[in-house]
């Protein structure tokens, strides 16, 4: 850094402005902006806040202009020996010298004290990088066995399936079926107005004085009739007859 292009701050940790107008100089070759140095050097006794030094002297602490005018300049070191001017300008370059290091200090510690919390920054990643990768292995596995299990429910969801569309066909087959009986059965019906009379798987035992089928129902009921039956049978009465009505209308 160059000194032409280098600018004074305030050592105020709390401020570390940078100065112009007015500022306050110490003898311990400290600088303060005005407002901070108006605050440390308005008692007396006073110390410097950065040092800690005792300034008692009168000239230990001094308000300066930083940028005066020609005809300060022209007129500050007239009729001083040129010894006393030297020494002047030593002193002066000696305070300037110093600041520059101390701020040269400054940003290396502030440097080396920024590279040790990126090396922290840089371990704390590196961990949390690692327990990440850790976390994302474990999560892949899952996702592995998570497929494996998916094509198990879609190899039985595939098998339910075929099993269904297998139920669904018989299902439709014995549809058609129960349709094409019921047409048959509508159809006969319409030929056949007469109800179908249905087995009732009961055989009926022939007696043997039964008569033969084609003699008819009435036959075969006289005939089946027992010795008891046959008695009863021929004990029945004609109804009376009225003697008031006939059955037959006289003409």
């Amino acid at each position: 850094m160059s000194a032409s292009k280098y600018t004074l701050q305030c050592n105020s940790h709390k401020c570390r402005a940078k100065l112009s107008g007015f500022a306050w100089v110490t003898a311990c070759s400290h600088v303060f902006c005005d407002h901070h140095g108006s605050e440390a050097f308005s008692r007396a006794p006073s110390s410097c806040p950065v040092c800690s030094k005792m300034l008692s002297g009168k000239l230990d602490v001094l308000r300066t202009e930083l940028t005066p005018s020609e005809q300060y300049k022209s007129m500050v070191l007239v009729g001083l020996q040129p010894e006393t001017v030297l020494e002047i300008s030593h002193n002066a370059l000696v305070f300037w010298t110093y600041q520059v290091n101390q701020e040269r200090l400054l940003m290396e510690y502030n440097l080396s004290r920024a590279g040790g919390q990126v090396l922290q920054m840089e371990k704390f990643m590196t961990q949390q990088n690692q327990s990440r990768e850790l976390e994302l292995n474990a999560l892949r596995g899952e996702i592995a066995s998570l497929k494996k299990v998916l094509e198990e429910y879609k190899l039985k969801y595939n098998e339910v399936l075929e099993r269904l569309n297998e139920r669904n066909r018989q299902y439709q087959k014995l549809q058609k079926l129960l349709d094409s009986l019921r047409m048959h059965t509508l159809g006969m019906e319409e030929k056949d107005p007469t109800p179908p009379t249905f087995p009732t798987g009961l055989v009926k035992q022939r007696s043997p004085h039964s008569s033969p089928s084609f003699l008819g129902p009435e036959v075969d009921r006289f005939f089946s009739l027992g010795p008891d039956n046959t008695k009863t049978f021929f004990q029945f009465s004609t109804p009376t007859r009225d003697r008031t009505h006939s059955f037959i209308k006289k003409n």
